[in-house]
């Protein structure tokens, strides 16, 4: 009898990373009210394996959120799967501009609670942070939240089908 050496966890685990490495990337992006904590969003995804595409600002300099907020929804707007991360001072402006976008569902979240149900219930596509609300804490707590929640499907799908125009 012949031993096998195939591991069925790990050639699933290669397989997703071969087949959709997507999964793995985050674009994010932010105007200068976010800038300080993009940052530390950056430093607190990559030390977890994640690889982070920074679509600006790349200062507290004064900036149009919307310069910001484009590049990030038409990346997740072209790319089945792919999730992303905008921040401004209140979160609202840097949201509607991303939520523009034809298949981005961008949710402004200010609890971990609100980013569980934006996956679960409405398959959230964009994590939306209001900068000058949060602590630190707060924030890597919320996108550690939005990024392990899956969408649950079911009765929520055919509400989400219903949101384009």
């Amino acid at each position: 009898m012949t031993k096998t050496l195939f591991n069925p966890i790990l050639f699933s685990f290669i397989c997703s990373r071969i087949l959709n490495p997507i999964i793995m990337l985050i674009p994010i992006g932010s105007d200068h009210a976010g800038f300080a904590l993009k940052t530390k969003i950056i430093q607190h995804l990559e030390a977890k394996g994640f690889t982070l595409e920074d679509k600006g600002c790349y200062s507290e300099d004064s900036i149009d959120y919307a310069d910001y907020a484009h590049p990030v929804a038409s990346l997740i707007e072209s790319t089945s799967g792919m999730k992303g991360i905008l921040l401004c001072g209140s979160g609202n402006g840097i949201n509607m501009t991303a939520n523009k976008h034809q298949g981005v569902r961008s949710a402004l979240c200010w609890t971990p609670e609100i980013a569980k149900l934006a996956r679960e219930h409405n398959d959230a596509n964009i994590l939306t942070l209001p900068a000058r609300f949060l602590t630190e804490e707060d924030a890597l707590e919320i996108v550690d939240i939005f990024f392990s929640t899956a969408f649950e499907g079911g009765r929520h799908q055919k509400r989400i089908e219903k949101i384009p125009c």
